[in-house]
């Protein structure tokens, strides 16, 4: 399992397009995807999910992947927060 913490850097945090950015990159993988903001853990294969964190600009969330794929998909969706969804 790998556990990373993430702060939302865009400023429109994360509305309906990175969501789906952010599920479609999850489902790419075999490995189960989570994330986790406050109490809230989410499917991250879920773009419905996502939008229920309701996660703005500069909150922090944290990205849980867990299986044989763990490391990539990790690697893959924090890409995704570092570029900022290609919205900056």
């Amino acid at each position: 399992m790998i556990k990373r913490a993430i702060k939302i850097q865009n400023s429109l945090g994360i509305h309906a397009r990175p969501a789906g950015m952010i599920a479609n990159a999850a489902s790419e993988f075999e490995c189960d995807v989570k994330i986790v903001k406050d109490s809230l853990e989410i499917n991250a294969k879920s773009i419905m999910g996502i939008m229920m964190l309701a996660a703005g600009h500069g909150s922090e969330i944290t990205l849980i992947t867990s299986g044989k794929d763990e490391r990539e998909a990790s690697e893959a969706i924090n890409s995704l927060f570092e570029k900022s969804f290609d919205e900056e």
